[in-house]
This record gives C-alpha cells, sequence and structure tokens, in this order.
C-alpha cells in the first residue's frame, strides 16, 4: 500500500508541475511582449495567476487598457479551468495534498501528516514559543522525498524580524541526514524592511517559482512590519486593507504552485478588563483579516523546559485538539520527560 501510495502521489505532483503555464504562451494568443512584461512587472509570471485575478487590478497595472484587460482574461481562461468541478473530483484533488512533516510525530498526528500544501497555516504564539523553529525545521523538511515526509522541493524564506540563521538550517539537516551545502542552496531567504518592500518581494517569488520547483514558502512573521508601518486607530483601516492583498497574493500562490505557506502571527494582550477571569488573555493581530484568510490556525504557548504545546484553534477539516512537542539542537521533535 505505501508503494502504491507513494507512486500516486509521486504522478500527482508530475502534473501539478506540467499544469504551470508561463505566461509567455499568451504571446500565441496576440498578446503583445510590451503587455507580457508589463505582466510580469506586476508580479504575474504564470497563465494561472492571470486567470485567478480580477479586470480591475489588470487595469491598475500600466500599460493595460480596458480592452486590453478583457482580451488578456479571456485567452487566459481557455488555458485553465475555473469552472464548476464534482464533489468527486474535489475530493480526488484532496487526496493530491501532501504533507510536510513537522518533525514531531506528536504534531503531525495531530495535523494528520503535517503543514498541507495548498492552504496557509499559521503560527500563533508569543515569544519563545517555537514559530520560529518550526518554521526553519520545515524549510529544511520540505526538501526530503515524498515517502519520507517532505515534498521534494525548494523553501523560500521571507524574514521580517531578522531571526532567520542558516547554521539552524545546518543542525537540522544533519538530523534528517542531509547534505547541508544542498540544503543551504535550496533555500531562496529575502529580508523584508517594510510593508511594501514585503510585496516586492511576492513579486520576486512568483518569478522564481515559475521557473524552478518550490513546496514551501515561509512568512516570519506576517504581522510585524504592519505593526511598524501603520501606528494609530487612525490608519487601521488602510493597514488592514493592505494585509488582506499581502494575504490574498499568499492565497494565489498556494492555488498556483500547489506549495504550502506558513506563516507565524504574534499576539496582543487584552488589558481593558473583560478577561480578568482568563488565565492567558491573549489573541493573535491582525483580526478577523488573517482569521479569515488562512486555512489552518494553530496556537503554540511554552510547556516544561524544551518542551511546548501546539493547539489546533482552527481548520475545515482537523479536529479541536493538542499536542506536546520539543525543540532541541536537532530541531523539532517529540516531547520529552
Amino acid at each position: 500500500q505505501k508503494k502504491k501510495n507513494k507512486k500516486r502521489i509521486m504522478e500527482n505532483k508530475k502534473e501539478e508541475n506540467n499544469r504551470i503555464i508561463q505566461i509567455k504562451e499568451l504571446e500565441k494568443n496576440g498578446i503583445s511582449l510590451a503587455d507580457i512584461k508589463n505582466l510580469r512587472n506586476a508580479g504575474f509570471h504564470t497563465i494561472q495567476s492571470i486567470a485567478f485575478t480580477s479586470k480591475k487590478r489588470l487595469i491598475e497595472i500600466r500599460g493595460i487598457s480596458e480592452n486590453k484587460a478583457e482580451k488578456i482574461l479571456s485567452e487566459a481562461v481557455k488555458h485553465i479551468p475555473i469552472g464548476f468541478c464534482t464533489g468527486k473530483e474535489a475530493y480526488q484533488n484532496r487526496k493530491k495534498i501532501i504533507c510536510l512533516t513537522t518533525g514531531s510525530k506528536e504534531l503531525d498526528k495531530i495535523l494528520r501528516g503535517g503543514i498541507e500544501t495548498g492552504n496557509i497555516t499559521e503560527l500563533i504564539g508569543e515569544f519563545r514559543t517555537g514559530k520560529t523553529q518550526l518554521c526553519h525545521n520545515i524549510a529544511v523538511s520540505a526538501q526530503l522525498s515524498y515517502d519520507q515526509g517532505g515534498g521534494e522541493g525548494r523553501s523560500l524564506y521571507l524574514d521580517t524580524e531578522g531571526t532567520f540563521r542558516p547554521e539552524r538550517l545546518v543542525e537540522i539537516s544533519d538530523r534528517f541526514e542531509l547534505n547541508s551545502t544542498d540544503v543551504l542552496d535550496n533555500i531562496a531567504m529575502s529580508r523584508a524592511y517594510n510593508v511594501d518592500h514585503q510585496m516586492e518581494i511576492l513579486n520576486q517569488a512568483g518569478a522564481l517559482m515559475s521557473e524552478l520547483k518550490f513546496a514551501v514558502l515561509i512568512v516570519d512573521s506576517v504581522i510585524a512590519l504592519y505593526r511598524t508601518d501603520f501606528v494609530g486607530r487612525g490608519e487601521l483601516n488602510p493597514r488592514q486593507q493592505h494585509l488582506g492583498r499581502f494575504l490574498k497574493y499568499l492565497q494565489r500562490f498556494c492555488d498556483e504552485f500547489n506549495i504550502a505557506v506558513l506563516i507565524t502571527n504574534q499576539v496582543i494582550a487584552q488589558v481593558d478588563g473583560s478577561n480578568s477571569f482568563v488565565p492567558d488573555p491573549k489573541k493573535a493581530c491582525g483580526g478577523n483579516v488573517i482569521a479569515h484568510a488562512v486555512q489552518t490556525r494553530l496556537f503554540l504557548r511554552k510547556g516544561k523546559g524544551i518542551n511546548r504545546i501546539c493547539t489546533i484553534h482552527d481548520s475545515p477539516n482537523l479536529p479541536p485538539s493538542q499536542c506536546t512537542f520539543s525543540i532541541s539542537g536537532a530541531g523539532i521533535g517529540d516531547a520529552v520527560e
């Protein structure tokens, strides 16, 4: 049965890779090279990305008129099926999902295999709860073979807090018996310094993913720059709108390249007195914009010693549950006594 599953997974992944159609193919449909260049500059590198966007967004691109936008969209949807499918077909597509191992058997168990591709998974917690360590672990495990719980792809790491540490990747790769030089070469890392720079990095990420096979996109953290670039209630509305666009971009990558997106989120303390009898009155940053955009929300908190506790807070297919895992020099592992 394991051999059949491995063969099926490899065949499905091969189909997904062949499904990515470069935007240059639109030239055969009468779209000029100048318009294709403008689309690339705006972050559209595949026909899927065009089919998944709106005419309003295309018109905002310099050099793209309303008539051009209508023609581009009409030609793009000829290549990509965006209509209805049966429940059976949707079920078969769900079977193609790859899960990236976290390194902990107990954590993988409650997640039914690990971090899912095609979805946004959010790690929520205060400092020192293991969010960044789990991100480093996934950046390495994504490069494992399918039968080892990996995605046989590269990792893209967007660091907004300055916590990316390549030496940790070397230690974790030794644990998985991977060549540390190859592991580092297969990770594309970028440091973002403001929210606009963060968005521009995603444009560059789309270009990379259209050329090379990636298994995961990691953003650590998704909210840090928004908390510094937008200050006060007066800027809350533009902050949430910008954050919503960023998260929509991430979801587009999930749909376009069938990758896993892993984001971390900070917490805020509620000090209004309404939670006087709650032992730990903390909630995730970002409000409903993030809550509605992600598929799986995981709350992390400190345990005893090197142990940490993960709770499934929200998921469309996973029941509420929790487990304990540990953090060591080798990365994420099972809990220790």
